[in-house]
């Protein structure tokens, strides 16, 4: 990974990472697989480890319900000093909007500390290609622990 410490300040810059990947089910395991990989080399601990994976799974799961044809799932994780936010998003028919009812989104608000989802287009979301083509997104926000009871 690369160093995201400022040399000067010793703080810790932000830093993006980029995965764009199959709906298909035996691909998701590989965006799961980022976000603890990412989340163990932030030094969170291994419960929220765990609850990253968990939550990143359910969300791909959920937008992979919702992606038009064969389009790709883009995730996009940033580190920051205080977490990591992750957004996900997958092209989808115009009008198409993310469930959030049910299991599964009730588990995504117990595992993250932040979750936010709606319809979208690629010109507005992270690492989309500026056109008006609809989007289904869910963005989560885990923080680290010692940061978790501030607001964000």
């Amino acid at each position: 990974m690369v160093d995201t410490t400022a040399a000067a300040t010793g703080e810790r810059r932000p830093e993006r990472l980029e995965l764009r990947v199959p709906t298909s089910p035996t691909q998701l395991p590989a965006v799961r697989a980022m976000a603890g990989d990412l989340a163990m080399r932030m030094d969170f601990d291994l419960d929220a480890v765990e609850d990253l994976r968990l939550a990143v799974d359910e969300a791909c799961a959920t937008l992979s319900s919702v992606a038009l044809g064969d389009a790709p799932l883009t995730v996009v994780f940033e580190a920051f000093r205080e977490g990591l936010r992750i957004d996900a998003w997958v092209p989808t028919e115009p009008g198409v909007d993310v469930p959030r009812d049910g299991f599964g989104w009730a588990v995504l608000h117990t595992l993250v500390d932040t979750v936010e989802a709606g319809p979208n287009t690629q010109a507005t979301v992270v690492a989309g290609d500026g056109s008006a083509s609809p989007v289904a997104c869910i963005a989560l926000v885990k923080k680290l622990r010692q940061y978790a009871s501030v607001a964000q």
